[in-house]
């Protein structure tokens, strides 16, 4: 996720640290759980929580003001805002949608980043069920990329104050699905290459068959000259 802060100066912001690029890793999506039965009052199936957090074990809020998250407009107060961690909103609800999440920063000439999360309720291939009481996970990584940030934003984003003193994780294993998937990519590539190398020995034979036809037509052709 790309930020070209080179479209913004301030003086209060003390100029840009020129040539420096900052990337701050970053975790966002939602957890579900059924509750067994429709509730009878509002129709709804599920409880859920969208959320935005560091991939790190940092505080975002030494960096970032606020995260406004966008619901679907049939909820009352579509728009939440959240100024500091744990930065999520849980509700509940019947149906699937997109969530905007937007990120504001303390340097106010840092234009906000949006991202887009469709809330996932159901279990999909690429949604984790967790646990006995089957948590529906849908999480992605990304990155916030800070190119020549404001002096001001450079203090910022390297003061890595940490969220908590204990274990950090996520429910994805980003780093494992990575080498998954880096596998399955060599895989295919190994494949791909298989079936080029097959075919191009097909090809030969085919050509050395053609030949070989070509050859034969040819000395029939000077046979029957022959015969004449």
């Amino acid at each position: 996720m790309s930020r070209n802060s080179n479209e913004f100066t301030n003086a209060e912001s003390g100029g840009r640290v020129k040539g420096v690029c900052i990337i701050k890793p970053i975790v966002y999506g939602n957890s579900a759980r059924y509750f067994g039965k429709k509730r009878e009052e509002d129709g709804h199936t599920h409880t859920w929580t969208v959320y935005l957090k560091p991939y790190h074990n940092e505080d975002m809020s030494v960096y970032v003001k606020k995260i406004q998250f966008k619901l679907h407009e049939s909820y009352a107060n579509p728009i939440r805002v959240v100024t500091k961690p744990p930065y999520e909103v849980t509700e509940t609800g019947w149906g699937e949608f997109e969530i905007v999440i937007k990120i504001f920063f303390h340097d106010p000439n840092d234009r906000p980043l949006t991202i887009y999360h469709g809330l996932r309720l159901f279990q999909t291939e690429n949604n984790i069920i967790v646990g006995n009481k089957k948590a529906v996970i849908s999480e992605f990584y990304d990155e916030m990329v800070f190119q020549d940030p404001s002096t001001m934003m450079h203090s910022l984003l390297t003061s890595n104050r940490q969220l908590t003193l204990g274990a950090h994780k996520h429910e994805t294993d980003f780093e494992e699905k990575e080498a998954t998937t880096l596998a399955q990519l060599q895989s295919a590539k190994q494949k791909i290459q298989n079936e080029v190398e097959e075919l191009k020995e097909r090809l030969k034979k085919s050509r050395e068959n053609i030949k070989s036809f070509r050859d034969e037509i040819k000395k029939l052709e000077q046979e029957q000259v022959t015969d004449m």
